[in-house]
């Protein structure tokens, strides 16, 4: 496959991705003022620390998916020889969207600019899952915060 080709897949799956996540993130806000709406009320208690663990593992989730979309991507392209199961092509998409980079596993032909654009992909989704987070969680001291005060 030609250069143009592989960015143009590239971008594709970035599009897919972030449209995932954006998608995913809408879902989770949307679920999270739906349901927990009453810790406005109260202070930092068991039941928020619950929220930010489902929140993580809501989140942990989503990148996961992601990068399953690529690893995919990676065992479905035919210039592609490395991967001889789905596993190491998911294996390999993990270690370049969280941009571990082991290195034991590499794509040798002209498809690995592929695996820069998923670094560039992951670094961006990993960060703004870590924003989500911090939302959360400062939402949760705002909160917490606007109670004690109140309770002075």
């Amino acid at each position: 496959m030609n250069v143009m080709l592989n960015i143009f897949i590239g971008l594709v799956i970035i599009g897919i991705t972030v449209t995932i996540h954006g998608y995913g993130t809408k879902f989770w806000v949307n679920f999270l003022i739906k349901k927990y709406h009453h810790l406005s009320e109260s202070s930092f208690d068991y039941k928020a620390v619950w929220l930010l663990i489902y929140t993580a593992l809501f989140l942990l989730f989503l990148n996961f998916l992601e990068a399953i979309v690529w690893g995919i991507t990676y065992y479905l392209l035919p210039g592609i020889t490395e991967f001889d199961t789905l596993e190491k092509s998911i294996y390999f998409s993990l270690v370049t969207f969280t941009t571990l980079g082991y290195g034991e596993i590499t794509i040798s032909s002209t498809n690995r600019i592929l695996s820069g654009f998923e670094a560039m992909n992951g670094v961006l989704l990993l960060g703004w899952s870590t924003t989500m987070m911090f939302s959360v969680m400062q939402s949760l001291m705002k909160n917490t915060f606007k109670e004690e005060e109140k309770n002075d």
